[in-house]
Parts: structure tokens; C-alpha cells; sequence
């Protein structure tokens, strides 16, 4: 028998475990909150992540290249795009020239685009053109608006063919309509009138009721929206094109959308095939344990917890893993994505290719970062996308 002493010694200790166990669970469902509540929440303004150091000029005054303290980003291979000034400033840089003595990077700079480049703070984007597809390459581009569930989103509309095959261009989250730029001149070379549209919550188009994403849940009604403007305009198949988190949007659309028959063939840019392998991806690499990403992923799909995640829905990543529902897929799909990929890990896409070879076909990259394929390697990329879609 136990001494009363050990017995209340025993019932100490358990309170103290429990209250212990219950402020770690209770810790543990705050961090996962914060994660999850980071996922969903549209961010303005991205930091400065750039330093320019020094900026050259030719002999005709003109900017022929600039010096940058050395970073992932600025050692990258390819061809980017870079904000100053809160973007009020633009241009495109081009291949590494070299290093300094000190390191730092020299890059050409094939144009500046708008604003006056100096030394100072900016932001590397993989925009390498700007603008509207008639301000990037000089195509003819009609501005137009979609009237979605929330209100007006702007949508670019370029004109080519007879006009009956027409492409919806999906940027992803934290971007604009600009992402997709990049892939208009080859569908317009093709034949193929573009819409390129802007969703809720993105900045250009409506906010949702509770202004969070829906990772595609909710977002794909918005798409659905920019296929019906096409089909009511003469289209009589259309093509998707997605990136990253437009990956996601895409994938919801066709298996939720009653225009999805319509759609010819889908081209996918880096994209978010799981929410959950994209979550465990980012608890690692900010050391948080990989069960957070998992209680994160419980408290998006809670109705009970929706509230402390801001969301006026659940979201229920289990329908973004498309790895599970390959079975599901009817579309002809080309995915893009690069194995150094930072952001969104390729291993779903890979996945997806695998379990379904009849109909998705990986193109792999080896090192671009996150929907940064073109930017490495334009010729190959356009040369794959043209081929896949002619």
C-alpha cells in the first residue's frame, strides 16, 4: 500500500502532466491555427528580397547590366523580372555575367521597363514581362470584365484563329494575371484566343465574403465563369493552363464544373496536386513538427474550427489530393514541374504521371525554382507547350 505522502505526490503530479499535456495540446492547436490561417490569407505586399548594389551603363546611357549581393535568387540561371518602388519600378534581367572579387553577382539587364534602376532594395519576381499581353509583346489585347459570384473580375481577352479554340490562363496564390503572361505568345502563334483572368480575393478581383482562398475550392466557380464567357463567345472547346495554386484551382474545376466536357486539354505550371504534402513540406522546412501540418489541415476541414481560421467554410484539403483521386481524371494533362521546386514539392505531380500514364505526362525540370520553368529555359518550355497543344 501506498503512504498518503506518495499518494498526494502521485495526484500532483498527475494534475501538473495534465495541466502540462493541456497547455502543449493547447499550444499545439495555436501554432497549428496560425499555420493555417497563414495559408489562406491573401498577402498585398511581398517583402523586398534584393539588393542592388551597383548599376552599369553603356555608352549610349542605357542600363546593359547591375551588381547584387549574392543570394539564391539572384545566383538563380535564367531570366527574371525585378520590382523597385513598390512596383512601381520594372526590368528584366537577364544571365549571370559573372562575380565581383567580393562575390556578388553581376547579371545583364535587358531592359528597364518603367522607373529608373538604382541602387537600393527590390524584389525578384519571376515576371519577366509586365503589363498587359499588348504592353509585354505588342498583342492586340481587349480588356474585359467577368461578372463572378462577387462582383467584377478584370480578364485580358487576346484574339487569334477562327476563334473557336480558346485557353484560360490560372495564375497562383499571392499573384496576379501577370504570371501567366508568358505563355500568350505561344498560344496566339497557336490559334488560340486567351483569357486571362484574375479570381476572387486576388487582388484584381472581388473579395470573397470572408477574403481567405479556398485552395482551389471555391476559386474554380471564378474559372467556371471565364469558360462560359468563352463558350458564349464562340468557343467550341477551351484549354486550362495553371499555375501553382491555379494547378489546384484547374483540378477542382474539372471535376466540379458542368462546362468541364468542354475542355480540350490542361497544361499545369509547378502545381498544387496535394494541400497536405504542401503543408508537411513547409512544417518542415520552418521546423515545426510534421503533425501541426496535420492538425492544421483537421482545423481547415472543421466546421467547428472555421471561425478561428477565418474561413466562412471548411476547407477540405482531402479533395486536393489528386494523387489518391487519380482515378478520377478524364483530361489529357502535360504538368511542368522542376524537382528544385521550393515552394510546391513535385512529388504529387510525379505521382499523378505514374498512376496515370494513359493520360498525364510529366515534364521534368531540374533547376527552377518554384513555377520558374519557363524563366530557366523559355525555348524549351514554349517548344514543349506548343507541341503538347498543337
Amino acid at each position: 500500500m501506498q503512504r498518503p505522502s506518495a499518494r498526494r505526490s502521485l495526484a500532483i503530479g498527475a494534475i501538473v502532466g495534465g495541466s502540462l499535456a493541456a497547455t502543449t495540446s493547447l499550444a499545439s492547436v495555436a501554432v497549428a491555427a496560425f499555420f493555417a490561417r497563414k495559408l489562406v490569407t491573401p498577402e498585398r505586399e511581398r517583402p523586398d528580397d534584393a539588393t542592388v548594389l551597383t548599376v552599369r551603363h553603356g555608352r549610349d546611357g542605357r542600363v546593359t547590366s547591375a551588381v547584387f549581393a549574392s543570394t539564391v535568387e539572384s545566383r538563380a540561371p535564367g531570366r527574371y523580372g525585378l520590382f523597385w518602388d513598390n512596383e512601381r519600378g520594372h526590368a528584366r534581367i537577364g544571365e549571370v555575367l559573372g562575380e565581383t572579387e567580393h562575390g556578388d553577382i553581376i547579371r545583364r539587364v535587358d531592359s528597364v521597363t518603367r522607373g529608373d534602376l538604382a541602387p537600393g532594395r527590390a524584389r525578384w519576381s519571376g515576371w519577366y514581362v509586365d503589363g498587359s499581353p499588348q504592353d509585354a509583346y505588342g498583342i492586340e489585347t481587349e480588356d474585359v470584365v467577368l461578372e463572378t459570384e462577387y462582383g467584377p473580375a478584370p480578364a485580358w481577352v487576346t484574339h487569334a484563329g477562327d476563334g473557336q479554340r480558346w485557353a484560360v490562363l490560372v495564375h497562383g496564390r499571392g499573384a496576379r494575371r501577370g504570371e501567366t503572361l508568358r505563355a500568350v505568345p505561344v498560344l496566339h502563334d497557336l490559334g488560340i484566343t486567351c483569357v486571362v483572368t484574375s479570381y476572387r480575393n486576388d487582388f484584381e478581383g472581388p473579395p470573397s465574403l470572408d477574403g481567405r482562398y479556398g485552395l482551389g475550392l471555391t476559386e474554380w466557380k471564378d474559372v467556371e465563369t471565364a469558360v462560359q464567357y468563352a463558350l458564349a463567345h464562340g468557343a467550341t472547346s477551351v484549354d486550362l493552363l495553371g499555375w501553382s495554386m491555379g494547378g489546384a484551382i484547374t483540378m477542382q474545376f474539372l471535376a466540379r464544373s458542368e462546362f468541364a466536357p468542354f475542355v480540350h486539354k490542361v497544361v499545369l505550371d509547378g502545381p498544387v496536386l496535394d494541400w497536405a504534402d504542401v503543408m508537411l513540406h513547409h512544417a518542415r522546412a520552418n521546423r515545426v513538427h510534421p503533425s501541426l501540418a496535420t492538425l492544421s489541415g483537421f482545423l481547415l476541414g472543421s466546421r467547428t474550427s472555421r471561425h478561428t481560421i477565418g474561413v466562412s467554410e471548411a476547407v477540405d484539403i482531402k479533395l486536393t489530393n489528386w494523387v489518391e483521386r487519380a482515378d478520377e481524371l478524364v483530361k489529357p494533362m502535360l504538368v511542368i514541374h522542376s524537382v528544385n521546386d521550393e515552394f510546391v514539392p513535385y512529388g504529387p505531380s510525379a505521382a499523378v504521371a505514374a498512376a496515370r500514364p494513359d493520360l498525364v505526362r510529366w515534364e521534368r525540370w531540374e533547376v527552377a525554382r518554384h513555377v520558374r520553368e519557363w524563366n530557366t529555359d523559355p525555348e524549351r518550355w514554349e517548344t514543349v507547350v506548343r507541341d503538347y497543344l498543337a
